[in-house]
């Protein structure tokens, strides 16, 4: 047992970081456009972003994962180990991630910032505070939110019918008794009583404008289109109609600059921005991914969850509205994970099991298939964990014969950028190649009901769509006001192809039933929620809260 009873964390604090100018140093960046958060954590400013226009752009590499489980695949594991396999062989690498999430922090899920000697350190701050970009999001969210109560009781000029206020509060927390409420109780002086609700931050829209904006300058406009309601005629109200946009964007203005810490191995990491893929875009900001490319000769970023959501969102949504375009996609799959696709529970994957991981292969097969469907050239990375046996191996080889997709077995976790060598070096042949043709699944004219059956008959899968009614007459208000160019950002259960999260595997058949469908006009893109997703999680009978302490020393314990 270590000394907190975690080895992630032990292994983290036991390493030595670098100063944070030193990191940047080797990325080029003079320290006088750095402004440090302690010794080890910094953002970088926008005059040296833009001084990076005219740089050549390296190549862009996704790293997705199979449909999750509770066995574990280990995907930002994955995605910092290749980084620093990268950078290990001589050549340059950057790493882009989403900032951890206090939701899943002291819930369930756990921290983000890798594992073994994998990680991006330091891991407590990281998974905590960080530099406070959350707790700016989270605030503006909730500007905007007491403007709209506050311009209704105020006599209301926009002619915002308070029955059609949209926009929800947030708050970076699961927090399951807050997703529906009445607000304004207790006589005249607290307001009208209206019914209202909390999204967890990541899934505000503000989260999404911010990760998807190129400079201030945008943000703002973000911000400012942002809709908040709905007139009795139905005409939209916007937050610039309410002159919220400026003071969310200067409680935004230093949130937005990219931060930079490091790996264990010293590689250089852009953490900004955290959207969750289940019910989000779930990518980092692009500005973080944009400036990387100008900084390194590859580039490694994450999309959340399974490449069905995270890296459909990422292809359809961000790239498109970045103007990027990835050279090479890797899947991260895990014996254990596959053997739950193929039928196994979690008492049972500790036997060996080829017959339930060729079973199971099924879902990873589909992820593969899909990643190819956009152009791009995939390797698979399988991560080892203890107990994997060459018998299981061999099935999952076989069972992956018929697509010619490199495999590779990775061992980062216990080895560092060692046990990532090999899955280096694939990568970088691929890329070389030059075979990655991308192209996202739908042009912008599909009408908005058409793309979300394609996204759903062609990456999950499905039968066909059920949209319920209000949802259809919304989506054709939407076109009508002329938002049906965006793109569509699904929201569902991450565990499945499918919105029901028992449908492991590689199911087909399936229905995909859209409950509701919301604007999110300062993102650029349309939400569709299918079957019982939330915005605002719950915590777990024994949230992870539990085990977080302080000890005698004054250090966080207990955090994973």
């Amino acid at each position: 047992m270590s000394s907190t009873g975690n080895i992630d964390l032990d292994i983290a604090r036991a390493a030595r970081l670098r100063p944070i100018a030193e990191i940047a140093e080797r990325l080029g960046i003079p320290a006088e456009a750095l402004e440090p958060y302690g010794r080890h954590k910094a953002k970088i400013d926008f005059e040296f972003i833009r001084a990076t226009a005219g740089r050549p752009d390296g190549a862009l590499v996704l790293v997705v994962g199979i449909s999750p489980t509770p066995a574990g695949e280990g995907k930002t594991t994955t995605s910092i180990g290749l980084a620093d396999a990268l950078n290990a062989s001589g050549r340059r690498a950057v790493l882009c991630l989403r900032e951890p999430s206090l939701g899943p922090c002291f819930g369930q899920k756990g921290g983000a910032t890798g594992g073994g000697h994998a990680q991006i350190a330091p891991m407590a701050e990281i998974n905590l505070h960080f530099t406070g970009d959350f707790h700016a999001i989270t605030a503006a969210n909730n500007l905007l939110a007491a403007m709209i109560d506050n311009h209704i009781y105020w006599g209301n000029e926009a002619g915002l019918d308070p029955r059609r206020v949209t926009w929800r509060r947030a708050l970076d927390i699961n927090d399951r008794t807050l997703r529906a409420m009445v607000a304004g109780l207790g006589g005249v002086a607290n307001g009208a009583p209206v019914e209202t609700g909390f999204d967890i931050t990541v899934a505000s829209e503000v989260m999404a404008a911010f990760c998807l904006a190129r400079d201030h300058a945008d943000l703002q406009h973000r911000l400012g289109r942002m809709i908040v309601g709905a007139r009795r005629d139905a005409s939209f109200v916007t937050c610039a109609d309410l002159k919220a946009d400026g003071a969310m964007a200067v409680l935004l203005r230093e949130a937005l600059m990219p931060n930079l810490v490091q790996t264990l191995a010293h590689t250089p990491a852009l953490v900004h921005g955290g959207p969750f893929a289940n019910i989000a875009h779930g990518c980092n900001s692009a500005i973080a991914t944009k400036l990387g490319l100008k900084l390194a000769d590859f580039v490694v970023t994450e999309a959340g969850f399974g490449a069905d959501l995270g890296g459909e969102k990422f292809l359809d949504i961000k790239c498109p509205s970045a103007g990027l375009a990835p050279d090479c996609a890797v899947i991260v799959a895990s014996l254990r994970a596959l053997k739950m696709h193929g039928g196994r529970g979690r008492a049972e994957l500790g036997a060996e099991d080829p017959a339930a991981v060729a079973l199971g292969a099924a879902n990873l097969i589909r992820h593969v298939e899909n990643m190819r469907s956009f152009g791009l050239p995939v390797v698979v990375a399988l991560n080892h964990f203890p107990g994997d046996t060459e018998a299981e191996f061999a099935a999952l080889a076989a069972a992956l014969t018929p697509l010619d997709v490199a495999l590779v077995r990775c061992t980062h976790w216990a080895e560092g950028a060692a046990g990532a060598a090999a899955l280096a070096d694939t990568v970088a042949a691929a890329v070389a190649g030059k075979t990655a043709r991308f192209r996202p699944l739908y042009a912008p004219e599909l009408p908005l009901a058409d793309k979300l059956r394609t996204i759903a008959t062609r990456i999950y899968h499905a039968a066909d769509i059920d949209i319920a009614p209000p949802a259809r007459r919304r989506l054709a208000a939407f076109e009508a006001a002329g938002f049906g160019h965006l793109p569509i950002c699904v929201a569902k259960t991450q565990y499945s192809f499918s919105a029901d999260p028992a449908l492991l595997g590689a199911p087909t058949g399936h229905i995909l039933p859209v409950r509701e469908v919301r604007l999110a006009a300062g993102a650029g893109f349309v939400v569709a929620l299918a079957g019982e997703i939330m915005t605002m999680p719950g915590l777990p009978r024994r949230p992870a809260a539990e085990h977080i302490r302080l000890d005698d020393a004054g250090e966080v314990t207990g955090i994973s």
